[in-house]
């Protein structure tokens, strides 16, 4: 249900109390007397803090820095006139006991009179003696139709146009931005060069890449990396590709639904957060990375606030990845943190969302330690696949030898055996392998001349990897993964070549 045909049923539904979270004071206003004209033209009052009541000359600063001067307002108004009254940042005072017990009076009168009160505020904090009072409606961001039409607006008063493609490609970059950024950068760019021109999609990315930065939930991450700069994980590669298309309208009509999403399962350092940054560079899909740690705020009821914004956000620009690393830290020991039940709350809403969701929102979630994570997350319906991405085989790590050294020294290749350098770094993890390569670039540097096979064997013999330090771990992962709880994201045995040669 959109939010215009929830306010209309709840106004018609005569709700007392409804609170809108937003920072688009402007636009919701503007919805909010729309539909209030459209219910027989009933009268919007608008209140806030400094100024008081507007828009009406009788009333005028009524209730200036006076919050509960402001309910009494809707008293005064004869009980069988129609009125909506919209209360900016009004949850600011919620906590204040007089504001309270007025708003729960309220709620009692109004219920037969044709009056409603709308609470804006940017983000969710509602007090508990208030939460069976008040209507919580989500305000989304403009939807591609709406984004268009104010573009549109923009191209005729400016008197130019734009080709259909990129005029689709400029509404696409601009989901994701409340209104006004939108009007902010389509302004900045006529100024610039006095029209709206199809490089200003550039600019458009960057006020998106500010506007994710300033939630502080979520990063907007540059994608560069490639499929071919994966060593080995041959399975989850060819996955990969076969879902290339699945975010196309040919899919749709073929009847796919959208991929849901990956959880990869695994090692440290064997590729997992790289396989994100490549699946999103493959897609051609804008990348967002959540810190979990960042959806966890101080105050009461801030933690699930932050995580439907982070739900809103990453929704409003989908078609997109969300890359969630290291999930299993987050939610690890659910039920025995003291922290009155948060956690269970953003972890039960994350994942409503993974499975209920419908919109193209690509989710990859890592996780090394797979025991941490709840059973609630491994349910299928969360992702379309779990994989476990264990140590490359001796085949994996020349094809990861391969891929750093091509990069490094592409013109010297030949000078090394790649084939020996496999061989003598078994239970290594590509993240090793990249630190082997890494530690010889400096002994060669150090002695003026170029690094060397024998300088790549020297910094193999000093580095100690984790399939050495944390054997019991990496065991049990391995165990888990070759008893078919997951699918294998390469065409090897799961157990890494240590293991395999003590059970032989």
């Amino acid at each position: 249900m959109s939010f215009r045909d929830e306010f209309k049923l709840l106004l018609c539904a005569r709700y007392p109390l409804i609170y809108i979270p937003t920072f688009e004071e402007e636009r919701v206003e503007a919805t909010i007397r729309e539909e209030a004209a459209n219910q027989g033209n009933r009268p919007v009052y608008t209140w806030d803090f400094v100024d008081g009541y507007q828009g009406n000359h009788n009333d005028a600063g009524f209730g200036r820095r006076n919050p509960l001067q402001a309910l009494e307002f809707v008293e005064k108004i004869p009980s069988s006139a129609p009125g909506v009254f919209i209360l900016r940042d009004y949850h600011r005072f919620l906590d204040d006991v007089a504001i309270a017990r007025k708003l729960r009076n309220l709620s009692r009168v109004l219920k037969s009179q044709p009056k409603n009160i709308v609470l804006l505020s940017p983000r969710i904090a509602i007090p508990d003696d208030l939460t069976e009072v008040l209507t919580v409606v989500e305000f989304p961001l403009p939807a591609a139709p709406e984004i268009k039409a104010e573009i549109e607006r923009l191209l005729a008063a400016t008197g130019n146009s734009l080709s259909g493609r990129v005029l689709d490609d400029l509404v696409s970059s601009c989901q994701g931005l409340s209104m006004e950024r939108i009007r902010r950068v389509l302004a900045r760019a006529i100024a610039t060069h006095g029209e709206i021109q199809p490089e200003d999609v550039d600019l458009v990315l960057e006020e998106k890449r500010q506007t994710i930065r300033q939630t502080q939930i979520l990063d907007f991450y540059p994608a560069t990396e490639q499929i071919s700069d994966i060593g080995g994980l041959d399975n989850l590669k060819d996955w990969l590709l076969r879902r290339g298309g699945a975010f196309t309208e040919r899919a749709r009509q073929y009847g796919l639904p959208h991929p849901r999403g990956l959880l990869l399962v695994g090692i440290q350092g064997t590729g997992k957060s790289l396989t994100a940054k490549a699946i999103a560079h493959h897609w051609h899909l804008p990348l967002l990375r959540l810190d979990v740690g960042r959806l966890f705020g101080g105050l009461v009821g801030e933690s699930e606030s932050r995580t439907r914004q982070m739900i809103q956000v990453a929704e409003a620009l989908a078609p997109c990845i969300l890359w969630i690393d290291e999930i299993d830290k987050a939610f690890s020991g659910l039920g025995s943190k003291g922290d009155a039940g948060t956690t269970s709350r953003v972890f039960g809403t994350f994942i409503t969302w993974l499975a209920e969701k419908t919109s193209p929102v690509f989710v990859v979630a890592t996780a090394n330690d797979i025991q941490a994570l709840p059973p609630e997350m491994l349910r299928k319906g969360r992702f379309d696949e779990i994989f476990f991405v264990g140590l490359p085989n001796q085949e994996e790590r020349k094809a990861i030898f391969n891929v750093h050294l091509s990069r490094l020294r592409p013109h010297n290749l030949k000078n090394y055996d790649i084939d020996r350098l496999a061989y003598e770094t078994p239970d290594f993890s590509g993240a090793e392998i990249e630190q082997t390569l890494i530690e010889a670039m400096h002994i060669g540097f150090s002695q003026n001349r170029d690094f060397n096979i024998d300088d790549i064997l020297e910094a193999a013999s000093q580095i100690i990897p984790l399939a050495r330090t944390a054997v019991e771990q990496i065991r049990q992962l391995q165990e888990w993964a070759a008893a078919g709880r997951a699918r294998l994201a390469s065409k090897q045995n799961p157990l890494s070549d240590r293991i395999q040669r003590q059970m032989q």
